[in-house]
């Protein structure tokens, strides 16, 4: 039954296609142009949402990974939406982890690609004020998630640059990134029996692979696809080969699923 009270947030990037429901979940500093070129790629056969997450217009006591459960909870309650892939990002992994735990009946399969929740080598929440004034500085910051720094888009840079100059957006951050460090997703991963995909940059320096692959020991149901000269933002450093093992695993008729017995870690 539909909600008569309208829910905490119901803000979209984008809400297009028809077909299985895919829900992609962006991190901290994300936004709907770091999935662009994979929503072009499933929207022919999938209906995809790309909600937007209330990053900077929430009050400081609701700045927590808690929070962005219940906003996403109320937006999937509103739009009566069911049998859900959900694919996060960052902390848009974390989340999507804490919702299918708590929800595991409206969640069909979830996809993690350099998921926040076990290790994440953030500390922008322990710069300097003159640090943060850097341009060169906060650069060099945005370049390290990727593999090839000058992939970064200059306008991506600009943006981050733009936001951590505003002291209440850098409180915000900050508060954020403490929620997810203290949030740890360890305790319940083995109670999630959902079929999972880790969709993972090899070169990812801010949740390197060995994060993937003790996601990978925890859950019951996953499988591990590494790419190759790729950082933190596989979906933008080579979205082809992102799109190619997404769709693979969102048709359980096309895909195989390979879990290796025996895992060293790097």
């Amino acid at each position: 039954m539909k909600k008569t009270n309208p829910p905490l947030y119901n803000q979209t990037y984008v809400n297009t296609g028809v077909g299985p429901m895919v829900i992609f979940l962006h991190g901290l500093f994300g936004n709907f142009g770091l999935w662009k070129k994979t929503v072009d790629a499933l929207k022919d056969k999938y209906r995809v949402i790309v909600p937007r997450f209330p990053i900077f217009d929430l009050p400081i006591q609701n700045t927590n990974i808690k929070y962005l459960v219940k906003v996403l909870e109320e937006f999937i309650e509103w739009n009566q939406l069911t049998n859900v892939t959900l694919v996060g990002h960052a902390i848009g992994g974390q989340v999507a982890l804490l919702y299918t735990y708590t929800h595991p009946t409206i969640v069909e399969r979830l996809v993690l690609t350099g998921s926040a929740g076990l290790f994440e080598n953030s500390n922008f929440d322990e710069v300097t004020p003159s640090e943060i004034n850097d341009y060169g500085f906060i650069q060099e910051k945005v370049r390290e998630a990727f593999y090839e720094p000058e992939v970064a888009p200059s306008h991506f840079v600009e943006e981050i640059y733009n936001t951590v100059q505003n002291i209440p957006m850098r409180l915000t951050i900050g508060s954020f990134i403490r929620s997810s460090k203290k949030n740890s997703v360890t305790y319940f991963l083995n109670k999630i029996d959902h079929p999972i995909l880790l969709l993972w940059g090899l070169e990812d320096r801010i949740t390197p692979p060995e994060v993937a692959m003790h996601f990978h020991d925890f859950l019951q149901n996953s499988e591990i696809k590494f790419i190759q000269r790729c950082g933190h933002v596989p979906m933008v450093e080579n979205p082809e080969e992102f799109n190619k093992h997404l769709l693979n695993f969102l048709n359980p008729s096309v895909r195989s699923v390979y879990r290796p017995i025996n895992i060293k870690y790097f």
